[in-house]
């Protein structure tokens, strides 16, 4: 199978060009982040959002917990038990929520487990942190996508805009320094390449030029392999 890896920091759009990237492709686009929003939901179900989360609640949250993940016109859905919590998984809480349990690395493994087998089965572009420096190792194309923290930040403004949301400039940029901070110094899963990914930096390139890269990057790897 081929598997492309891709990593990088908050708000560079790399679920977009990883969206984009399979489609040309023909590949899956597998958001890891999908997962670990549904495994949020299946936890605020069963214990609520204000207990004292720790390494026991969380190995006693995975016993018999079974993840599944499948594809529906291209559209990803989770299953945690048997339950799809597709209709959720943006909810503002459930966003907030998430990092809370995605650092252990107890369930980082349990998810590791489903994203390697699902790429054994299939040609597919995953997204997520960690995915080539850990999750896949020997992924045929890895990349790093980043960009300016300033440049990020105008790009989340513009995000909330369009959402008729009005959050001040600074405050979205603080809030990406300090998650970039969070990221490269997190004990299970920092968000930094792999030695042999190839670095995207999109500071000053449209989503396009950025897809039309990885592309070409993937079909000269594919030729050489």
């Amino acid at each position: 199978m081929i598997n492309i890896a891709i990593d990088g920091v908050a708000g560079c759009g790399k679920s977009s060009i990883s969206k984009l990237l399979a489609k040309r492709l023909n590949f899956k686009n597998f958001n890891t982040g999908l997962v670990y929003r549904a495994l949020a939901c299946h936890f605020l179900k069963l214990y609520g959002e204000n207990i004292d989360i720790n390494k026991n609640i969380i190995k006693q949250f995975l016993n018999d917990l079974n993840i599944r993940v499948e594809f529906q016109n291209d559209l990803q859905k989770v299953y945690i038990n048997n339950i799809d919590y597709s209709n959720f998984l943006r909810e503002e809480k459930v966003s907030v929520f998430t990092p809370k349990i995605s650092g252990f690395d107890e369930l980082r493994e349990k998810v590791r487990q489903v994203q390697r087998d699902f790429a054994k089965h299939n040609n597919c572009v995953m997204e997520g942190r960690d995915i080539g420096r850990v999750v896949l190792k020997n992924a045929t194309c890895k990349f790093f996508i980043t960009a300016s923290q300033r440049v990020r930040a105008e790009r989340r403004k513009k995000q909330f805009e369009d959402r008729n949301e009005n959050i001040e400039f600074e405050t979205i940029l603080k809030d990406i320094i300090k998650r970039d901070n969070q990221d490269k110094n997190r004990e299970f899963g920092a968000m930094i390449p792999d030695t042999d990914a190839i670095i995207i930096d999109n500071s000053n390139e449209t989503l396009e030029q950025s897809v039309n890269r990885c592309e070409k990057f993937v079909n000269e790897k594919i030729k050489i392999n």
